[in-house]
C-alpha cells in the first residue's frame, strides 16, 4: 500500500488539529450584561463593539438594582461563533462588568420589545388600521381626525410584521425601545 493513500476506515484529519471547528455563519445572539451603574460604562461597552467593528442590532440599558447601583445592558449582536465567543470574553475584561451571559446559548429565553407607530389615513385606512391593531393587539395611545399612535409589544418578529402591514396603510413614523430579555425557568 502507497503511504499517501489511507486504509479504510481511517480519518483523514489530522491528530494535532484537535480544536473544534466553528462555522463561519452569521448568528443572531443576545447577550445580557450586569455592570456598575456609573458614568462611562455604557461608553466602554459600545466602544468594544464599534473599535472591533462588530454591529449592535439592538441596545437596551436600566437600572435593575437602585441599593446595588447595577444595570442590565441587552445586546442583540450577530457574528459568527469566533466573534460572539470573543465578544462575551472581552465584554467580561471590563472593569465594571459583573456578569455577561449569551441567553441564546444558555436555554430557552424571552425576549420582548415595545414600538409605537403613529398611522395616518382617512375613511377605509382608518378602519383597516384598527382592524390590523385588533389582530395584533395593539393598543391605541393617541388619537386625532387623520392619525393614530398604536402602541404594540411582543417579540422582533411580531413588531416588523406589524410594521410591514401598517406601511400601505399609512405608517409615517415608529419608535422601538430595543430588546429586552430574561432566561426562562431557573436559570
Amino acid at each position: 500500500m502507497s503511504p499517501l493513500k489511507l486504509k479504510k476506515g481511517s480519518s483523514s484529519h489530522s491528530a494535532y488539529n484537535l480544536r473544534p471547528t466553528f462555522s463561519d455563519k452569521q448568528e443572531r445572539h443576545t447577550i445580557a450584561v450586569l455592570v456598575d451603574n456609573e458614568a462611562g460604562v455604557l461608553a466602554r461597552v459600545i466602544g468594544l463593539f464599534s473599535g472591533r467593528g462588530y454591529n449592535i442590532e439592538s441596545l437596551t440599558v436600566a437600572e435593575v438594582d437602585h441599593e446595588g447601583h447595577t444595570s442590565r445592558i441587552t445586546i442583540v449582536t450577530t457574528g459568527t461563533p469566533q466573534v460572539i465567543e470573543q465578544i462575551k470574553a472581552q465584554l467580561g475584561r471590563i472593569v465594571p462588568v459583573h456578569d455577561v451571559h449569551d441567553l441564546t446559548v444558555e436555554g430557552p429565553a424571552v425576549e420582548r420589545e415595545l414600538a409605537l407607530f403613529k398611522v395616518q389615513g382617512e375613511g377605509d385606512k382608518r378602519i383597516e388600521a384598527l382592524r390590523l391593531a385588533e389582530i395584533f393587539r395593539a393598543n391605541v395611545v393617541d388619537s386625532t381626525l387623520d392619525s393614530f399612535v398604536f402602541e404594540i409589544t411582543g417579540d422582533v418578529g411580531k413588531i416588523d410584521a406589524f410594521a410591514e402591514l401598517m406601511r400601505p396603510i399609512g405608517l409615517v413614523e415608529m419608535a422601538r425601545t430595543g430588546v429586552a430579555a430574561l432566561s426562562r425557568g431557573n436559570a
